[in-house]
Order: structure tokens, then C-alpha cells, then sequence
């Protein structure tokens, strides 16, 4: 049985909104139909844009830290490579909708998140955990 997550978004200007995953996140590109959609390797998992004209409306949920938007997706990743992201995003000179900031600290879940959207306002949540190991343990 596969783990990969498949999510299909609609993207907006399709070829913008291409730029954004691949140029400022470093995603790859996979499958897809010209002008239509593309798949993008989000991390190892399928994240298929599709041209659109409409956006998804977003409200604001409070949970510990604040109010956040939802809808919203996301990754975990590495260190590293949460460190290259957002290095990626000061060089493209991109604002964030929430700033990078630690979650939980000093708890076995501490974490640094951060919001930011697509270029049609599909919102995406970045964040690295301390202890990635305990996202999920084992029952």
C-alpha cells in the first residue's frame, strides 16, 4: 500500500502558480496536460495543479498560538531543507502570512511553522519538528 498523499488544488494562472512550486519551493514537475494541470513532487507526495479561475475562501480558526487560515496544506521537512525554503522565499522577496515562529517549546512536540500562500492564495504551512519520530508513534 502506497503512503504517498495526492491533493488537487485549483492553481489560478497555472504557469505562475508553477513558478511559485518550482522556483521559490524547489518542487519537481511531473505528468500533466499543457495549460490544463500538472502534477508537482511535493516532498514525495502528488500535489496536482489545476488552471482555475476561482480561489478558495479562507477563514481564520484559533487554535495555541493564534488564529490560523483554513483552509491550508502543508509539509514537514527536514531541517535543511526547511532552512533552504525559506532562504528561497527572502530571495524571491515574498511576504509571509504568518512569519516563522517555534511552536510548543521545550515540549516533545516543539516545531518552527510558518504561512505562507501560492499565487492564488492556496495557503501552505511549512514546518519542522524537533522530534519528527513522535508525530505519529507507534500504538
Amino acid at each position: 500500500m502506497s503512503a504517498i498523499l495526492h491533493l488537487a488544488i485549483p492553481a489560478g494562472d497555472l504557469s505562475r502558480t508553477v513558478k511559485f512550486y518550482t522556483d521559490v519551493l524547489g518542487c519537481a514537475l511531473g505528468n500533466g496536460e499543457e495549460g490544463r494541470w500538472v502534477d508537482v513532487n511535493f516532498w514525495g507526495n502528488e500535489l496536482t495543479l489545476h488552471q482555475s479561475k476561482e480561489q478558495l475562501p479562507t477563514v481564520r480558526h484559533d487554535v495555541d498560538m493564534g488564529a490560523v487560515l483554513v483552509p491550508h496544506f502543508g509539509i514537514h521537512l527536514t531541517q535543511d531543507d526547511f532552512d533552504a525554503v525559506k532562504h528561497r522565499i527572502a530571495l524571491a522577496g515574498l511576504d509571509y502570512i504568518d512569519a516563522p515562529y517555534r511552536r510548543f517549546k521545550g515540549d516533545k512536540y516543539e516545531q518552527e511553522t510558518f504561512f505562507i500562500a501560492d499565487p492564488n492564495n492556496n495557503v501552505l504551512e511549512i514546518k519542522c519538528m524537533v522530534n519528527p519520530q513522535l508525530l505519529f508513534p507507534e500504538v
